[in-house]
């Protein structure tokens, strides 16, 4: 009998990422030329999507993107890697949100400059329900509140993994997150009143988050899960290498995770590989070259940077 491919629905950001590869950070007023550059699709549940996609799943990425000329290179970009759209403002006319990245090739560090989804149109109540037909996860980056609170409770009513992306601090997670059966958050994400991983951390059980987990760069992550056996905490530790490029690392975690989650009913174990597959995302420049790579071949969490 063919076993069915599992289906993640991804809802959120959907950005055109212009991403250079320099050898050094940029100084004021200095110029440069890049060492690469790479326009794609990003965003943290288009990068998520991206990942379950490529690891063996369907992923269906839920957004607003409309019908600008730029649109054209992430619609294109997605359909190359395999992803369904759903764009639930088709007639807007306004540009994509657009991402500048510098990623250091010496260091493997990034930074970004966006508007994120400032200027977007939101898209518009009634959400129609058969975004989520035939899924078998959720996950919500936070970038589309509305859409999100109203599918995570669609699929809460329908018992299927909720997983929140909180990579900070956005206004609606109090109304987002309790509804979360699963919440990766990074060590950036401070809930009010919070200012330590540990206070995180508290504050998400509080809201009776039934498993948690605090990414940290390339430092061990922190975990902490409830069940009627009992509930379990602890680290998991990140495999030690010499990055060439850290942008989307936390993304394509989330993405991973959906798809060994979706594989395996043990929480732990669904963070080992994903941890594997971000550390393998890691070693090539651009969110995309990684792939290329899979199948995953084991990775030994004692490995020593080169």
């Amino acid at each position: 009998m063919e076993t069915r491919m599992k289906t993640g629905v991804f809802v959120g950001l959907i950005t055109l990422d212009c991403i250079y590869q320099t050898r050094k950070s940029l100084q004021p007023n200095e110029k440069q030329v890049a060492e690469a550059m790479l326009l794609a699709a990003g965003g943290p549940a288009t990068n998520a999507a991206i990942a379950f996609q490529a690891l063996g799943g369907q992923a269906r990425l839920v957004g607003a993107l409309g019908q600008h000329p730029l649109t054209t290179v992430i619609r294109d970009d997605l359909a190359r890697q395999g992803v369904e759209l759903v764009d639930l403002t088709p007639t807007a006319t306004e540009p994509p949100p657009f991402s500048s990245i510098v990623v250091n090739v010496e260091t493997g560090d990034r930074a970004v400059i966006s508007r994120n989804a400032a200027d977007r149109p939101t898209p518009n109540a009634p959400f129609p329900d058969s975004l989520l037909d035939q899924a078998d996860c959720l996950l919500i980056d936070g970038h589309q509140m509305a859409l999100g609170c109203h599918l995570a409770q669609l699929a809460r009513s329908q018992q299927l993994p909720v997983v929140s992306d909180a990579g900070s601090w956005k206004t609606g997670f109090e109304q987002l997150l309790p509804l979360a059966t699963t919440v990766i958050a990074s060590a950036n994400f401070c809930p009010p009143g919070t200012g330590t991983e540990v206070a995180a951390i508290a504050y998400l059980r509080s809201l009776n988050v039934p498993q948690i987990a605090v990414t940290r760069g390339g430092e061990a992550l922190l975990y902490q899960t409830e069940s009627p056996a009992g509930s379990q905490s602890g680290t998991v530790p990140v495999p030690v290498i010499q990055p060439v490029d850290t942008l989307g690392a936390g993304d394509i975690f989330h993405g991973a995770f959906c798809y060994y989650a979706t594989q395996t009913a043990d929480f732990v174990t669904a963070l080992h590989q994903s941890a594997a597959v971000a550390t393998l995302a890691c070693q090539s420049w651009g969110t995309r070259r990684w792939i290329d790579q899979l199948p995953l071949a084991p990775l030994s969490l004692d490995q020593s940077p080169p």
